[in-house]
C-alpha cells in the first residue's frame, strides 16, 4: 500500500523507539478497548441496547443486522486487546483471521444503512437528509482506507494496533453523535467531531509520553479519520454532493 512505503525508513529497518512498558502498553490498549465499547453503549443504548437490540423498534430491517454486525465488531475488538494483553498472541492471530472476514461486510452494510436513510429522509439535526448521508458514507470511506491498512501491517505489531484502534475510532463517532449534546447547545455532526478527536488525543498523548514520538501509522491515519469525520459535513453542504445524493437516492435508495 502507498501509505506503507511512504512511511518506511529508507534503510529499510524498523525505527527505534524508546523502550516501552508492555505493560502499561497493554493496560492502554485494552483500557482503550473497553472505552470505545462503553461509548458505543451509551450513545446507541436508547433507540438499540436498552431498547432490546434485535427487538428494538427501527426504521428499517437492514438495521437490525447493521447494528448486531458492528456491535460483533466492538465485542471482538475487546476480545482482541485481551488476549494480546493475555500473552495469546497465537490465539490473537488466529482468530484475527475470523475476526477481518467482517470489514468487508461492515462497509457494505454501512453503505446500504446510509442510503436507505437517505431515502427514508433522515435528517441528523439540523441537517437536511443529503448533508446527513455524508456522514457516514464519508465515514466509511475512511474506516475502509485505516483497516486495510491495518491489515497490510498485520505482521508489523506497533503499527497494526493502532490502525485498527484508530479505524474503530472513527467508527465510534457515530455513538458520539447521539450523546446529548444539545444540552450544551452543540449539533450532533460537532459532538461527534468532538468526541473523536478527543479519543484521538488520548492515543497521541500516550504515544508521546511513551515513545517520545507519534508513530508513523498514528501520523497519517489519525488525521485522515478525523478529517474524513470532520468534513463530511462541509463536503456534504457542496452542490455537487447534493446532486450525487439525488442520483443515489433516485437509482439505489428504492431497491434496498
Amino acid at each position: 500500500m502507498a501509505t506503507d512505503a511512504i512511511f518506511a525508513p529508507a534503510s529499510g529497518l524498523q525505527p527505534t523507539y524508546r523502550p516501552v512498558n508492555r505493560t502499561v502498553e497493554r493496560v492502554f490498549y485494552s483500557g482503550m478497548a473497553i472505552l470505545l465499547c462503553v461509548c458505543v453503549f451509551i450513545g446507541f443504548s436508547p433507540t438499540y441496547f436498552q431498547a432490546g437490540m434485535m427487538r428494538a423498534p427501527l426504521p428499517s430491517p437492514i438495521l437490525h443486522i447493521h447494528g448486531a454486525v458492528f456491535t460483533l465488531w466492538m465485542l471482538l475488538f475487546v476480545v482482541q486487546a485481551a488476549l494480546i494483553s493475555a500473552r495469546r498472541v497465537k490465539w490473537h492471530r488466529s482468530f484475527g483471521t475470523v475476526a477481518f472476514c467482517l470489514p468487508p461486510i461492515m462497509i457494505v452494510l454501512g453503505v446500504i444503512a446510509a442510503i436507505d436513510a437517505l431515502h427514508r429522509g433522515v435528517k441528523i439535526g439540523p441537517l437536511d437528509p443529503a448533508v446527513s448521508a455524508a456522514i457516514p458514507l464519508i465515514g466509511i470511506v475512511g474506516f475502509t482506507i485505516v483497516i486495510y491498512a491495518s491489515w497490510r501491517a498485520r505482521r508489523r505489531p506497533d503499527a497494526h494496533k493502532r490502525l485498527i484502534l484508530i479505524a474503530t475510532m472513527g467508527l465510534v463517532a457515530a455513538a458520539f453523535g447521539r450523546f446529548p449534546w444539545a444540552r450544551i447547545g452543540l449539533p450532533p455532526a460537532a459532538g461527534a467531531v468532538t468526541g473523536l478527536g478527543i479519543l484521538l488525543l488520548i492515543l497521541i498523548v500516550y504515544e508521546l509520553v511513551s515513545i517520545r514520538r507519534i508513530h508513523r501509522s498514528t501520523m497519517w491515519a489519525a488525521p485522515f479519520v478525523f478529517a474524513a469525520v470532520a468534513l463530511a459535513v462541509p463536503i456534504g453542504m457542496k452542490p455537487a454532493w447534493h446532486a450525487f445524493a439525488a442520483l443515489l437516492n433516485r437509482t439505489v435508495g428504492p431497491h434496498i
